[in-house]
């Protein structure tokens, strides 16, 4: 992984991933959070947008994608989101870290997690 790393966290939507009817039908909370790793870091000295990636534009993207997209799998909504964010943004390297803290499985009171780190091709 690179030395410089933006992090977005704890990224709240409301989304219907699952495998189990009522998860998607009623939905639940998501929790995401991405780590975009680069290997130059120029906006530190410019001080310009235009040199960095937009972060309330990758917001916006995942944002999208968990709210009007539906996958039975966590793991699949990870890499949708890695195949998204890498295209749009010219990302060389991400990790998307996903939490479903209402888990429908019993015993599991602290949800599931899920994270995945891609690189560009």
């Amino acid at each position: 992984m690179a030395a410089n790393t933006i992090r977005l966290r704890n990224m709240l939507f409301h989304g219907y991933h699952g495998v189990y009817e009522e998860e998607q039908e009623i939905g639940q909370r998501f929790e995401v959070d991405v780590e975009i790793f680069l290997a130059e870091f120029p906006q530190g000295k410019s001080d310009l947008l235009r040199d960095t990636i937009d972060m309330y534009e990758v917001h916006n993207a995942v944002k999208d994608i968990v709210v009007n997209t539906r996958f039975k799998l966590v793991e699949a909504l990870a890499e949708y989101i890695a195949e998204v964010l890498l295209e749009r943004f010219a990302i060389p390297e991400i990790l998307i870290r996903i939490r479903k803290p209402h888990s429908p499985i019993k015993g599991i009171s602290e949800g599931i997690e899920v994270e995945i780190v891609r690189k560009a091709h």
